[in-house]
């Protein structure tokens, strides 16, 4: 029976360029640098990749300004360990910036939301 462990939650920006690709992974690492899931180890005996893999799931939730234009795959791989979900949907902030052409196309800044939501696998 998978259940909820934690929920976290990240922001990532892209300052020049209108990346919300680039964005989003950057609130996936947020999210995830602000976890220690020792519980995850001491509570359930998870320790193992393999354990990781078969017990542990994480539903990415993205809320990005240009939702069509996240790359869903890139963004779940800044997943460390588990199994990965991700749904994207309108949110997050675009907002005015400074256009430099050494840093990228554009004078927006964009401003990603991401949710984490870890799922652990308790019946095994």
């Amino acid at each position: 029976m998978w259940k909820r462990y934690i929920v976290e939650i990240g922001t990532g920006l892209d300052l020049h360029g209108l990346d919300v690709t680039k964005a989003a992974k950057k609130a996936v690492k947020d999210a995830v640098s602000h976890s220690c899931l020792c519980g995850v180890s001491d509570i359930f005996g998870i320790k193992e990749p393999e354990d990781f893999s078969r017990r542990f799931k994480v539903d990415i939730k993205i809320a990005a300004p240009f939702p069509d234009q996240v790359d869903r795959q890139a963004v779940r791989e800044e997943l460390p360990l588990g199994q990965g979900q991700i749904s994207v949907q309108q949110g997050g902030l675009a907002a005015g910036g400074l256009h430099v052409d050494q840093f990228g196309e554009g004078d927006q800044i964009v401003v990603v939301n991401a949710a984490l939501t870890v799922y652990i696998d308790t019946e095994e």
